[in-house]
């Protein structure tokens, strides 16, 4: 008889459940969330257990590769659709969420998810801190405005980063109080500048010391912060079947509702990572808006902007952008101008 073990993770504990292959509770136990202790209790347990499965979380990656490491075959499964699955049960506790866990685990009704590589999250941790680091540089930005605008001092509305400081401190320096009050906010700012731009350098050597990334910045309105944080994002290129499906993955294609003889496509569904997303529409928009050199992509583009609206042609062409990119890091192929696949 197969042994299922399903896993409900905290930060601090975690909730253990192994079922047999009839879906019978044979083991329960409160755990601390720590890999030596949930290994020491499932190699104690009387029957070898087949598989061990948890939804994904901040602490999955963690655990995936500490108890693959220690012999284990292991699941990480979606979020969402295990909340579904558990949504059915009356009562919500850590005990009955690993057991609604192992019997998913023991059904095979789970989507899998991928578990990326040490060198993607490394890389999604540079991208994450340059990102927290210039949103607190704008906050700090705005602090300041507003606090100008109390005492109708007024700055320009568009201010690059690097001269903020020179601009403001002459505004101020005529009075003391306001001086005290900002100068700290100031000097924040520019500290969390400086990291910022360091980190920006770091960020964007590594995209240029990448040939995949150097591939992908071929396409016009790809630069390296977007071209590495797909790379991040995707990091195995031959988990997908298709090419065609990494739009779906990242949200970009339209959702569907049928039934009986309604059958209406909605809107995108958002789904996956929501900076991928972010980035390619960005890109997206770059290539129809700003970029000059011309291409397939763009004039389908910009065919679809006149026909659908500008909001529906950025979208579409993120989504083309996700399929071409995985495409030429699959293929080893540069971009070529005058032929984009699926684009008429």
């Amino acid at each position: 008889m197969d042994y299922f073990a399903g896993l409900d993770v905290s930060l601090r504990s975690c909730a253990l459940c192994i079922v047999d292959s009839k879906g019978a509770i044979v083991l329960e136990r409160e755990l601390a969330c720590d890999v030596d202790e949930i290994t020491n209790c499932l190699k104690g347990f009387i029957h070898p257990v087949v598989r061990i499965g948890f939804e994904a979380g901040t602490m999955s990656q963690h655990l995936f590769y500490g108890l693959t490491n220690d012999g284990f075959d292991v699941v990480c499964m979606e979020a969402r659709q295990v909340s579904a699955a558990l949504s059915a049960m009356r009562n919500k506790t850590d005990k009955n969420d690993a057991r609604g866990i192992a019997q998913i685990l023991r059904t095979g009704w789970f989507s899998p998810v991928h578990m990326k590589s040490r060198e993607a999250h490394n890389i999604r941790a540079l991208l994450s801190c340059r990102k927290a680091l210039l949103n607190k540089t704008i906050d700090l930005a705005n602090e300041v405005r507003g606090l100008l605008k109390i005492f109708g001092l007024r700055l320009p509305k568009t201010v690059q980063h690097g001269s903020f400081d020179d601009l403001v401190r002459p505004l101020i320096a005529a009075d003391e109080v306001l001086s005290q009050a900002m100068l700290p906010l100031l000097d924040a700012r520019v500290a969390i500048y400086k990291n910022y731009l360091a980190l920006d350098r770091r960020v964007k050597r590594a995209a240029r010391n990448d040939d995949v990334c150097l591939r992908m910045m071929t396409v016009p309105g790809v630069g390296p912060i977007a071209a590495l944080t797909f790379k991040a994002a995707i990091d195995d290129p031959a988990r997908f079947k298709s090419s065609r499906t990494v739009g779906a993955h990242f949200g970009l294609t339209p959702r569907r509702y049928q039934s009986g003889e309604h059958d209406n496509p909605g809107r995108i569904s958002r789904a996956g990572d929501r900076d991928v997303r972010a980035i390619l529409y960005a890109a997206a928009n770059s290539l129809l808006m700003r970029t000059m050199a011309g291409s397939q992509i763009k004039s389908w583009g910009m065919r679809l902007m006149r026909t659908k609206g500008r909001r529906r042609a950025v979208v579409a062409v993120a989504r083309k952008l996700a399929v071409l990119l995985h495409r030429m890091w699959t293929d080893g192929t540069e971009f070529r101008p005058e032929r984009v696949e699926g684009v008429a």
